[in-house]
């Protein structure tokens, strides 16, 4: 369990999370951050209005740098409670749909006037959400699969490719909502005198037995065809390898760094089965953490 010795919350906190509450947030949510970065993380979570058990705001640290995150879901969640909110409407366009959009030459804006589907759809080429308020013009974002093509082949690919709707649908209404309700958050980055993007480098005295033998960081050789197939230990350790590869940590020390800091009662230890099922559920929060955090620096560009 997490070190807790803050005496004293924001009044903001305190009204918004009881202290059972904050403990179990401490504990599952922010388990590495120090009083400092929870107080923080805590009182933004609680001044916005945004619950942190449904991914809305993220924790996540790296080596001696923290983030604060905001995710799309935090548009959504904000936008509720601002006066005369209505759901917003989302929508994939596939290429076999009967799909037009023309200017309002009223409001000289570009709107959505025909959407019609048929199955098969095809292929998703673009998505629009409509973003509705009471006493306000609708705003519309459209956007062609073209102007996210850079999504599917960087950092966060494999949920883009794999999740395409969601993904596309989150970003595209995110932009929508921040138009329509003035919406804006900005995540925090803290530091403890090294840059953002650095990674401590372990010296020998405090690596100790981190990686003895290699067992938590070396993927397990692949068997050959006439070889036995992989236990689900083996399985579990390559799932890992690859989750590591979607975070972009690569290389021994790297991955060490991120055990000691994210997992450190696998630090010199052979990992049970049980025990790594828990850690690459660790590693897809993280993932999801990254998910959220890019598709919230695109929206801002």
């Amino acid at each position: 369990m997490a070190n807790n010795s803050i005496k004293q919350y924001t009044p903001e906190i305190t009204e918004a999370f009881k202290p059972e509450v904050l403990e179990v947030i401490r504990n599952s949510i922010a388990p590495t951050a120090n009083d400092q970065e929870f107080l923080l993380f805590a009182h933004k979570a609680a001044s916005y209005g945004l619950d942190p058990f449904k991914n809305e705001i993220f924790f996540i640290k790296y080596g001696n740098t923290a983030r604060i995150q905001f995710a799309a879901e935090a548009y959504l969640s904000k936008a509720r409670t601002q006066e005369g909110f209505q759901p917003p409407d989302t929508q994939m366009v596939h290429e076999n749909d009967e799909f037009k959009i023309a200017m309002n030459k009223e409001t000289r804006e570009m709107e959505v006037v025909q959407h019609e589907i048929g199955f098969p759809r095809g292929k998703i080429i673009g998505a629009y959400s409509i973003a509705y308020r009471d006493g306000h013009r609708p705003v519309t974002v459209i956007m062609d699969i073209e102007e996210i093509s850079h999504m599917f082949t960087g950092q966060n690919k494999d949920n883009w490719n794999k999740w395409t709707a969601d993904m596309f649908g989150k970003h595209v209404q995110q932009r929508a909502l921040k138009k329509q309700y003035g919406l804006e958050f900005e995540d925090e980055t803290i530091t403890h005198g090294e840059p953002e993007s650095s990674i401590p480098e372990y010296k020998p005295q405090d690596r100790k037995d981190v990686t003895p033998n290699q067992e938590i960081i070396d993927a397990p050789k692949q068997a050959k065809k006439e070889d036995k197939p992989l236990t689900p230990t083996e399985k579990a350790r390559a799932e890992m390898n690859r989750k590591f590869d979607i975070l972009g940590i690569k290389g021994t020390d790297a991955k060490a760094d991120y055990i000691a800091k994210n997992a450190p009662d696998l630090a010199g230890k052979t990992p049970t089965l049980a025990q790594l099922t828990g850690f690459n559920e660790l590693l897809d929060m993280h993932i999801e953490m990254q998910a959220a955090q890019v598709a919230e620096a695109d929206s801002l560009d």
